[in-house]
């Protein structure tokens, strides 16, 4: 089945989801990268961990009740007792460590990282110090001579720095190309919008593939068969504004999901 919406389908960004749909989605573009690159590149799939404590995840620990001894009955004596009150059980955040994928582009011969593919998760856009360290990460990016393309599919949370730019969108898409910075290229589109294509950089003079992301998401949301994991008769989370709720509402009628 493809995706019921023209372009990002807003279930799929829900928190218990998007991790999935985020390994799918890196996946499927270093699967549709990786034959149009050879022989002079190839793709790698690297990791960064995070960790965070009661931001992305909350590991919750069995309930211990902790109770003081009563005091003793009484013997007859007239010394005060002191009666400690009893304590109520509560859960501490726990760090836990979160794995997120993201492409590198290496030059065959010299294994030197041309370009940096990162998607976007909830740890890299809410604030923390998953944020803090994505932000330096793309710093390093930025000083550096490899290329960056940066795809945000979230609604939720704080965009990514950008200068001059009054584009208000729910998602954006950043090419940027080290010999053209501070200046680049930003796609931003709606949730009704079909998601442009855009080029991924390489060295001077090399062809550049285009990647169609709504062609990609309508890939994994087939293989991973998300039309039976998604309830489209609820809102989705986060929620769409008020005008765009009522599109997707008729939209889903339409297509017998309401």
């Amino acid at each position: 089945m493809p995706l019921p919406f023209p372009g990002m389908d807003p279930y799929l960004e829900h928190p218990d989801r998007w991790p999935s749909v985020h390994s799918r989605l890196i996946v499927a573009l270093a699967d549709f990268l990786t034959p149009q690159l050879l022989p002079k590149y190839f793709v790698d799939i690297e990791q960064r961990i995070y960790l965070t404590a009661g931001q992305e995840k909350v590991v919750v620990v069995p309930d211990v009740a902790v109770k003081s001894d009563r005091p003793s009955k009484n013997t007859g004596t007239n010394v005060a007792v002191a009666v400690a009150a009893e304590p109520v059980t509560v859960t501490v955040p726990m760090p836990e460590e979160v794995k997120r994928n993201y492409l590198e582009i290496k030059e065959a011969a010299s294994k030197e990282v041309v370009t940096a593919i990162e998607i976007l998760s909830p740890t890299n856009k809410r604030s923390g110090p998953g944020r803090e360290k994505y932000e330096r990460k793309r710093q390093q990016i930025f000083n550096s001579d490899t290329h960056l393309v940066e795809i945000d599919l979230l609604r939720s949370w704080e965009s990514m720095l950008i200068f001059d730019c009054n584009l208000e969108s729910d998602y954006r898409i950043l090419v940027s190309r080290q010999q053209n910075r501070p200046q680049a290229n930003l796609y931003g589109f709606q949730v009704r919008d079909r998601i442009p294509l855009f080029p991924v950089p390489l060295q001077p003079g090399d062809a550049e593939p285009v990647i169609d992301l709504h062609d990609l998401l309508n890939q994994i949301y087939d293989r991973a068969r998300y039309d039976l994991k998604i309830d489209y008769s609820i809102t989705p989370a986060p929620r769409l504004s008020e005008v765009d709720a009522a599109w997707a509402d008729n939209l889903l009628k339409q297509q017998g999901l309401r």
